[in-house]
């Protein structure tokens, strides 16, 4: 998965700072020296900033909250000096409700998939999933063509010599006859000469 993305809005020396120790985050920095310049960044890019988090001071986050970003997107830092691990304690709280805010509803095809509670949802009906089967489902969605056996096993298994090819198709088998049986859908997962996709 990709990193988190954390905005840093008309913030430059604390930009500076962070930067500088960058390798220890597992987030992804960006800088906009200027309000206008994340605006129209944003405009460009409205899926990838609608989920990132916005560090800027509270004369922004007033401009930027009538630019149709949630409050939760914002980190609205004027106080300084701030140390940097109760700077970095705010950033990862902030982020983790983030995500879980954002795992809450996955588009998947007509199906809404909710990692945090492991369900895939259809018209206010739920069917219960493995973490395994949730990373099938998210790899194969984030791909457009088909993946082979070969892929799945390097990407959601995490090695590929020593698992069985048939592992991976028992579980694609399972997951796709539990969606038929709970769900009625032959195609939630279609298999292809090249491989599965949804």
């Amino acid at each position: 998965m990709n990193k988190q993305l954390i905005n840093i809005v008309e913030h430059q020396e604390l930009y500076n700072i962070l930067h500088e120790v960058k390798i220890q985050f597992t987030f992804e920095l960006c800088n906009h020296s200027s309000l206008d310049s994340f605006v129209k960044n944003s405009n460009l890019e409205k899926k990838k900033y609608e989920e990132s988090l916005i560090i800027t001071n509270l004369k922004n986050y007033s401009t930027l909250l009538n630019q149709n970003f949630a409050k939760n997107n914002f980190l609205v830092i004027d106080e300084f000096p701030i140390k940097l691990s109760k700077l970095l304690d705010k950033i990862n709280i902030q982020l983790i409700k983030n995500k879980y805010k954002n795992q809450a509803n996955i588009k998947i095809k007509k199906y809404n998939l909710n990692i945090n509670k492991r369900v895939i949802i259809l018209n206010q009906e739920e069917l219960k999933l493995t973490e395994r089967e949730i990373d099938i489902i998210l790899f194969l969605n984030e791909n457009s063509k088909p993946q082979t056996v070969h892929n799945l096993q390097n990407v959601v298994w995490g090695y590929s010599s020593e698992l069985e090819t048939h592992t991976v198709e028992t579980h694609i088998y399972r997951l796709r006859k539990k969606v038929k049986d709970k769900f009625k859908d032959d195609n939630f997962i279609n298999s292809f000469v090249s491989g599965y996709k949804i």
